[in-house]
């Protein structure tokens, strides 16, 4: 019996051993003696990408998806069993009171900077943070956004949640999915201009440089024709958006006003009748879970090549 217990004493600590991992979390390395077992998610899409590697079973509910964003079907069955803390950003005490033993989350998403939850703030109470990578743009500097933002993030979570060869498996699949379809890809010889619009009437919500729409862009053939703002998501002028005139735009779907709304009161409007894709009426919609870095971006930049390459 003893000798049962000593081996038993053993292969915990070869476990909690083999499970100590140090990632890069945007200017951070974090680093995890255990495998987290009470983790929690921020946002629609930072959720998918704990779903689809199939870490449900280490979380103890997500935060800040129903107070903007509504579920699809595929959604509401891989989160069923957990409990949304918050319909919007969590505080501090949602976290520590659900015993959170790690929150995957981002600037901007669950995150503020100089707000009362950081990896700072939460680290006292044992709660370890994952950073999205697209949103570490707004605490420092980092390249111009890229389908690797993406692949990082699964790739770091799948070694802090041992489940490392599940996330290369991904990550792979998705690479070769992408090299397939933009192989065959017939598109034009010069990148399609296009805006990305988020929200707002009097100043529009836009992707700049770092958010990740651009690289969605850019895969299916076209340029963001803001991809030298200097941002990730961000607020320009509408005089900015005239004058460098797009042949298509994209409008990110949720929220209280809908894509239709959206592109209805672009149609509508005397200032935007120059605009190439308004006299052309060349508008697609993207779901914010497939414009936001996850697991739905390869299926997003085919939405938006065969809108750009239709014939």
């Amino acid at each position: 019996m003893k000798q049962l217990a000593i081996a038993a004493g053993l292969s915990l600590c070869a476990s909690a051993l083999a499970a100590e991992t140090t990632v890069q979390s945007c200017d951070r390395d974090v680093t995890f003696d255990k495998v987290p077992s009470a983790a929690i998610s921020n946002d629609v899409n930072l959720t998918e990408m704990m779903l689809v590697l199939g870490l449900a079973d280490h979380m103890v509910g997500y935060t800040g998806i129903s107070g903007w964003k509504t579920l699809d079907e595929d959604m509401r069955a891989g989160v069923e069993a957990l409990p949304e803390l918050s319909s919007k950003y969590p505080s501090k005490e949602v976290l520590i009171g659900a015993d959170a033993d790690f929150f995957f989350a981002g600037w901007n998403y669950g995150m503020k900077v100089g707000g009362e939850v950081t990896p700072q703030t939460l680290a006292p109470f044992g709660i370890d943070v994952y950073e999205l990578t697209e949103s570490c743009i707004h605490i420092g500097q980092k390249a111009k956004v890229g389908m690797d933002d993406m692949y990082n993030d699964l790739l770091n979570l799948g070694r802090i949640f041992d489940v490392e060869d599940k996330a290369q498996a991904l990550v792979d699949g998705y690479k070769a999915e992408l090299a397939a379809f933009t192989a065959e890809l017939d598109a034009g010889d010069t990148p399609l201009r296009v805006f990305v619009y988020d929200s707002g009437e009097s100043t529009p919500f836009t992707a700049g440089r770092y958010a990740m729409p651009t690289a969605l862009i850019e895969a299916a053939g076209g340029q963001n024709i803001l991809d030298d703002f200097e941002k990730s998501w961000a607020t320009i002028t509408w005089e900015k958006v005239v004058e460098r005139n797009p042949e298509v735009i994209v409008i990110v779907n949720y929220g209280n006003v809908t894509a239709e709304e959206k592109r209805a009161f672009m149609m509508s409007s005397p200032a935007f009748a120059d605009i190439d894709a308004v006299k052309n009426d060349r508008f697609v919609t993207l779901e914010y879970v497939e414009a936001t870095p996850g697991p739905r971006n390869i299926a997003a930049i085919k939405t938006l090549a065969e809108s750009f390459w239709a014939q």
